[in-house]
């Protein structure tokens, strides 16, 4: 198979679609692993590629044990190289056209108490460890938007910080007084850590020794804050903790999606679903299962 092909629609994904490294990898990795499949089934042109190979891959994907969502995404992959193939005239049909996606059921984000944040917070953190938490939980930034901050992206006099979000969208989230107070006390021990390794970098987030925290150390360190109060958590459960403690304390819909960054209100209304949810797991374990008091 012509990997030449991928690489120009890699490079569409990236040029034209404004599609983030991340997603871009993804893609990688899914239209790698097709091809990956084809040559092995010695089709050497995309063009030989038939709708019966499609259900072949299918097939295997289901037989690999693969997450339901993990197929989804996969699919969704491969829809989405043909249809700009043969957009392009690399390909004289779709072998996906008619193919349908598999649909997931809806599971509501999984989120914290307040009490469970606290209980955190009140763990014996560093200056660094607290401002993660802070922008995770008080700006409910995702966890790539929190490690490509820069030190210029924070306005703590003003309140509010600009991050760069999926699709390469720039927006601007206000600072509540928590995490400023965090910033404060922690930018001058970053100042030190910098100037103390001889290490110049624009970076928000970086440990004692000047490295800059990637991803997964901030995967990393919010599992082993979960695991503190047992349970099983990840800097995306602080986002949807964000999203639903404002709404459940009486925030518009529309500021909560325009604060998130989603581009459809429908995604953000996920969380209105798990405000209701809560509501009612309160009012049982107050008036019992059967209803009213």
């Amino acid at each position: 198979m012509d990997v030449q092909n991928l690489s120009e629609y890699l490079e569409f994904l990236e040029i034209e679609k404004g599609l983030s490294k991340n997603t871009i990898e993804a893609y990688r990795r899914d239209l790698g692993g097709f091809l990956a499949f084809c040559e092995y089934r010695g089709i050497e042109d995309v063009n030989s590629v038939k709708r019966t190979d499609i259900n072949t891959y299918v097939l295997k994907l289901h037989d690999e044990k693969l997450t339901p969502t993990t197929v989804v995404r996969k699919i969704a992959s491969l829809r989405g190289y043909f249809k700009w193939l043969c957009a392009n005239e690399y390909c004289k049909s779709d072998p996906t056209l008619t193919l349908e996606q598999p649909k997931l059921p809806k599971r509501l984000p999984k989120v914290m108490t307040i009490k469970e944040i606290e209980e955190i917070l009140a763990q014996n953190l560093d200056e660094l460890h607290t401002v993660v938490l802070e922008l995770l939980y008080g700006c409910g930034l995702r966890v790539s938007e929190l490690s490509n901050i820069e030190i210029n992206d924070i306005d703590i006099k003003s309140k509010y910080l600009q991050c760069m979000g999926k699709g390469s969208k720039e927006r601007i989230v206000p600072i509540g007084k928590k995490a400023v107070a965090a910033l404060k006390k922690y930018i001058p021990v970053r100042d030190y850590n910098l100037k103390k390794n001889n290490i110049v970098t624009k970076k928000l987030l970086v440990n004692e020794h000047g490295r800059i925290l990637t991803r997964q150390d901030i995967y990393t360190f919010i599992h082993a804050q979960g695991d503190k109060i047992h349970k099983h958590i990840s800097p995306h459960t602080l986002r949807h903790s964000f999203a639903t403690h404002l709404l459940e304390n009486g925030a518009d819909l529309r500021v909560v999606q325009e604060l998130l960054g989603h581009s459809d209100v429908s995604t953000t209304q996920l969380y209105t679903h798990v405000s209701k949810k809560r509501l009612k797991e309160v009012y049982f374990a107050i008036n019992g299962s059967g209803g009213a008091a």
